[in-house]
């Protein structure tokens, strides 16, 4: 089996990488992905990818285009199969309900069922939007919807009910936790499973808009998990208390976690660092290695407040859509946006943030599904392999030969081994990459009498498992071109079924002593299940 299965792979692959596209010629280059298989350095949720839904409506428009449609929370069609599919297709898919609006939402109750009015444009108001309201007959479409699904919902709050917004734009007085516990009330009786419970959007620090100062937050926060105790008092499983959603500061931010100990769950930040969708140097900055290395910052920073604080709250990063003011058309929503958002995955997980939400599942210009047509654009598929494929263990990982290979591996999921991820932003430089896993390789070896169990053997420094096959699933964008919304796959187009199902991801079967060849402007996701390393026992 061997001496014919194995070649005739390799031949898959090279023909693969021979057929994705018009890829200009250039140089081929040789490098070395160094894994540190000895422990891990960080563990990420088992449902690590999130994604949002948002409250804007129609009438959002962003320097000129109006890139919503019907993508709210209030008018998005729950009935569509392909968004359907789409969220059945991670098993499950936290998505975050939220955003800049979420502040101006109040909720219909069964005690007050006068009408609800929605959001109007009014350039007077901030956020140039009036009040809206969430109709109680819509939580109930929205919760029918997750729970077909299978979808892990967390709902984010009015943070600003019953506050006085001040001159110097910060909002003061507390909270009036009052409609919010009639939703969360309504929500318990009739047996609606939520995650999470956020509290406000982009409040803390100086805010977006308005802000409110960190003993007033924190104050607040506390009010919500009572609240939370008393409401799920009978129920087993509470959910997550998180907060506050907002830019990372980080006087703030540690302030707000030593005055709220044992009263959070997760403190959750948002991530725009790409600048304006506006940018027409949008791409050239999503190419720059040093841009892409500078976002581990934020990440790193919080890490290490985390670690020296009494608070044992988690990491999120509760939105994510690299360019803010709903990104920009040809790029957040192309294959390009790939690398950034690939790029953002790995170094989160590599700082022990425990979830990732991007901004959005549908919605704007940097949605992972079209907005009119609900098929998936390039960064739902980079998505789902990353579910599929990597792990909760993180290992440290270096690539040496060019700084425009991003690479990280995780413990495969599901699975023996490791996973590896390789993306390649520079577009004339294809790469032959071999992996050393720091002398921590073993080889898996069957115990005599338990057929389950396993001993290891090391392997001699620097060597490949021969003989062995690993999983590649090389992306690449159609003809080319890293602005296109189609994504290949090993070469072949990557699109849903005329029954809106979405499509199976299959590797290419490759003889491991090969090294991992990655095309120019492509990415690689590589499972090794017969890399056995004690990180992954």
């Amino acid at each position: 089996m061997g001496s014919f299965v194995l070649p005739k792979a390799w031949w898959v692959l090279v023909c693969v990488l021979c057929c994705i596209g018009d890829v200009k010629a250039g140089e081929t280059v040789e490098g070395i992905v160094f894994v540190d298989g000895k422990s891990p350095i960080a563990k990420t949720d088992e449902d690590f990818i999130c994604a949002t839904l948002d409250w804007w409506p129609p009438e959002k428009c962003d320097y000129g285009t109006c890139s919503w449609g019907h993508a709210s929370l209030l008018n998005l069609d729950l009935k569509n199969s392909v968004f359907l599919n789409a969220v059945k297709a991670f098993s499950p898919l936290k998505i975050r309900l939220g955003g800049t609006l979420q502040d101006k939402v109040i909720y219909q109750t069964e005690d007050k069922p006068e009408p609800c009015i929605p959001f109007a444009k009014n350039s007077s108001q901030m956020f140039g939007f009036t009040g809206g309201c969430l109709p109680l007959a819509r939580w109930d479409e929205l919760n029918s919807f997750f729970n077909q699904s299978g979808a892990l919902v967390i709902f984010g709050l009015n943070a600003l009910k019953g506050k006085s917004i001040q001159p110097n734009n910060t909002a003061t007085g507390p909270w009036d936790s009052s409609n919010a516990a009639s939703l969360i009330r309504y929500t318990v009786r009739k047996g609606y499973n939520i995650y999470g419970w956020e509290l406000g959007n982009e409040l803390s620090g100086r805010g977006i808009g308005v802000g409110i100062d960190v003993d007033t937050y924190a104050f607040d926060t506390i009010v919500l998990h009572d609240l939370i105790h008393d409401i799920y008092k009978e129920v087993n499983t509470k959910p997550q208390i998180i907060a506050p959603g907002g830019f990372f500061d980080p006087g703030w931010f540690q302030q707000f976690l030593a005055k709220t100990v044992g009263s959070m769950n997760v403190i959750s930040h948002h991530i725009y660092n790409l600048g304006p969708g506006s940018d027409e140097h949008l791409i050239e900055r999503i190419l720059n290695p040093s841009v892409l290395d500078n976002g581990a910052d934020v990440f790193r920073n919080l890490h290490n407040i985390i670690r020296t604080s009494e608070n044992s709250a988690a990491a999120w990063v509760g939105e994510a859509g690299g360019a803010y003011n709903s990104g920009r058309n040809g790029v957040t929503n192309a294959f390009v946006f790939s690398f950034w958002y690939l790029d953002q995955l790995g170094l989160a997980s590599t700082y022990d943030t425990k979830t990732y939400c991007r901004q959005t599942l549908i919605g704007g210009n940097y949605g992972l599904l079209n907005t009119t047509t609900f098929a998936p654009n390039p960064d739902y598929y980079s998505a789902l392999l990353w579910h599929r494929l990597m792990g909760t263990y993180v290992l440290s990982t270096n690539f040496t030969g060019n700084r425009t290979i991003r690479a990280y591996a995780h413990c495969a999921k599901q699975s023996q081994g490791v996973t590896l991820l390789l993306i390649n932003i520079d577009g004339n430089t294809t790469v032959h990459a071999k992996v050393d896993f720091n002398g921590t390789l073993t080889r898996l070896r069957k115990h005599r009498h338990h057929r389950h169990r396993s001993t290891a053997t090391p392997l001699h420094h620097n060597k490949q498992v021969s003989g062995k096959v690993r999983e590649e699933y090389h992306l690449t964008p159609a003809d080319g071109n890293i602005q296109s919304r189609t994504i290949l796959l090993n070469g072949k187009a990557l699109t849903v079924n005329s029954s809106g199902l979405i499509p199976v991801l299959e590797p290419v079967r490759v003889n491991s002593s090969e090294p991992i060849m990655v095309a120019p402007y492509s990415i690689v996701f590589v499972h090794m299940p017969n890399a056995a390393v004690p990180a992954c026992r």
